[in-house]
């Protein structure tokens, strides 16, 4: 069954299309496709199974903890607890209202997330954890795209690099076509300079890539095993067509 526009949403941060059919659901914001949730199924082919995947390239094992910036309707956080039942996820977002949204037509509420409302940077400010995986997805809808907020400086990802635990890893999820590259550029240059080891995960029909920095961070082969972990075919398909390759370090001063 296709899908339907059942409702338009003015939040306070963004206009949100409630597209649904019987099985599914897709938030739209700024004409892209800013969460989804089947039924059944977990991967999308899109950017949310580069950021779960690339969740799972820390060198220690799976993580124990994920601290999320930028939840919208939980895409990534749905696939990463499908994965790791026992972790503990943990999530900050300025936009109550997406989240209400997401909790009453994406069963959001289902995950077992702790959930954090505010400035996602300011709160990290304040906060005194550790994370064995820090994820970096804030985005806000413009006139006609979506934006980052933050500077993605190097700054700004030191002071992320202060919430991931020894061993962890950071991740920051990046729109990589027409009117992003500059931001694309200067988060992969803090990246490069943070890291001693920096990985773009993408997948083939995605105009995203996720950076995953850490001491060292896990090759494609390490995501192999999880294959078995979906039950769909579609899904087991999506999995194996992700990509990981590490970017050129930066060269020694």
């Amino acid at each position: 069954m296709s899908l339907r526009c059942h409702a338009v949403v003015d939040t306070a941060y963004q206009q949100v299309q409630i597209w649904k059919s019987e099985r599914q659901c897709e938030f739209r914001v700024a004409g892209a496709i800013h969460a989804w949730w089947h039924e059944r199924r977990f991967l999308t082919g899109l950017a949310w199974d580069n950021i779960a995947s690339a969740a799972l390239l820390r060198p220690a094992g799976p993580p124990r903890s994920i601290l999320m910036l930028g939840l919208a309707g939980g895409t990534a956080m749905r696939i990463l607890r499908h994965l790791l039942p026992e972790c503990r996820l943990v999530a900050v977002d300025i936009d109550s209202e997406i989240v209400a949204l997401a909790e009453l037509n994406m069963k959001l509420d289902d995950l077992g997330i702790e959930i954090h409302f505010g400035d996602a940077y300011q709160w990290i400010a304040a906060c005194r954890e550790k994370f064995d995986v820090v994820i970096d997805d804030v985005y806000l809808a413009g006139k006609s795209d979506v934006f980052r907020p933050g500077k993605s400086d190097n700054r700004q990802i030191s002071a992320l690099k202060r919430l991931v635990a020894p061993g962890g890893l950071l991740l920051a999820n990046l729109v990589n076509g027409p009117g992003h590259r500059a931001m694309q550029i200067r988060t992969r240059a803090a990246f490069r300079e943070a890291f001693p080891v920096v990985k773009s995960v993408t997948t083939p029909d995605s105009m995203n890539e996720t950076l995953a920095g850490g001491a060292d961070v896990l090759p494609a082969s390490a995501l192999t095993p999880w294959v078995g972990s979906f039950p769909d075919g579609i899904d087991r398909r999506y999995w194996k067509r992700l990509k990981v390759r590490r970017l050129t370090p930066v060269a020694a001063r």
